[in-house]
C-alpha cells in the first residue's frame, strides 16, 4: 500500500499499517495507535470532459506534462456541487468555454492515481482562453483523435464509438 500519509492528521502520531477485519474481508489500512484514526485511502472522484467545440474535439496540454501530450479537461469536484456543475466549472476555469449540454459517458477506474474518473460529453460555446494550468490546445476532427490506454482515454474511445468512429490507441511517451 502506497500513501503519502505518514502521520495522523488528528494528533500527529505516526501511522502504522494494520490489518482490519471488514465486511469484505481483511484490509490493510494506515491506523493511529494513539487516537484510533484510520486513513481509508479511498479513490478520489475526478471529472473529465470530452469537449465538443465547433464540431471538433478539444484536447489540451497541461503545463506539468512532459512532451506534447494532449488530453481531456479534468478536475476535482468541490464540496456541495453536482458532478455536472463541477464539470461545467472546470471547463469554464480551464478553457473559458460554456457547456450547454453535459451527458454522462461512463465511469472508469484509474488505479495508478487512486481515482475514479466520471466522464462526460460536453457541447461547448464561447471563445477559448486557457488557464495558466494549460499551455496549448488542439481542435481535432473525430476521425483524427487518438486515444490512450488509461481512464480518460477509455472514456474518449467509448464516446468516439458512440459517434461511429473506431478509436485508435497510442502509447504514452516514456518518462525520462
Amino acid at each position: 500500500m502506497s500513501s503519502a500519509f505518514r502521520f495522523c492528521p488528528q494528533c500527529a502520531a505516526p501511522l502504522s499499517l494494520v490489518t482490519l477485519a471488514e465486511d469484505g474481508g481483511d484490509k490493510e489500512r494506515l491506523r493511529c495507535s494513539a487516537c484510533d484514526y484510520t486513513h481509508w485511502n479511498n479513490p478520489t472522484p475526478v471529472l473529465a470532459a470530452v469537449i465538443e467545440y465547433e464540431g471538433k474535439v478539444l484536447l489540451a496540454q497541461n503545463a506539468a506534462w512532459p512532451g506534447k501530450m494532449f488530453a481531456l479537461i479534468t478536475g476535482f469536484m468541490e464540496a456541495g456541487e453536482t458532478p455536472q456543475d463541477g464539470l461545467r466549472r472546470e471547463i469554464k476555469e480551464e478553457t473559458n468555454l460554456d457547456a450547454s449540454e453535459v451527458t454522462l459517458i461512463g465511469v472508469y477506474d484509474f488505479q495508478r492515481m487512486n481515482q475514479v474518473i466520471i466522464a462526460y460529453h460536453a457541447v461547448c460555446q464561447g471563445v477559448v482562453s486557457l488557464s495558466p494550468e494549460l499551455v496549448d490546445y488542439r481542435l481535432m476532427e473525430l476521425a483524427d483523435v487518438k486515444c490512450w490506454p488509461a481512464g480518460t482515454g477509455y472514456a474518449l474511445a467509448e464516446w468516439l464509438r458512440s459517434r461511429g468512429h473506431e478509436p485508435e490507441f497510442v502509447e504514452f511517451p516514456k518518462r525520462r
